[in-house]
């Protein structure tokens, strides 16, 4: 399984960027895909995560990102997305992603809940 995280880039606050999980080796919709970020000096946070296809592609999100950005799937590409607006300093970190190997019945909001990582994508936002 690899993933390949790409979309990363420098933006000033209350901009937008879109990054990209584009997967090989699995269908994304088969399983629960997530995004984490690790700021420096702090420990790797979760983002998001959206649910395999067969668990209704429920969708949740940590606090601090909610009501700003948005994880999609895109079966024909085998891709998932995260789709960040009104972007905050505070946002500034590497972005990950990762798959589930196993579906949990509980939020799956942990770095240990999840078996393939892509490389990670910078996003640095200026204030």
């Amino acid at each position: 399984v690899q993933l390949q995280a790409s979309g990363g880039g420098s933006v000033q606050a209350g901009g937008s960027l879109k990054l990209s999980c584009a997967a090989s080796g699995r269908t994304v919709s088969r399983y629960d895909m997530a995004w984490f970020r690790q700021a420096p000096e702090k420990e790797r946070e979760f983002v998001g995560v959206i649910e395999r296809s067969g668990s209704g592609s429920s969708r949740y999100y940590a606090d601090s990102v909610k009501g700003r950005f948005t994880i999609s799937r895109d079966t024909a590409r085998n891709t998932v997305f995260l789709q960040m607006n009104n972007l905050k300093f505070e946002d500034t970190a590497v972005y990950y992603c990762a798959l589930a190997g196993r579906h949990l019945a509980r939020s799956m909001t942990r770095s240990d809940d999840y078996d393939y990582w892509g490389q990670g994508t910078q996003v640095t936002v200026s204030s």
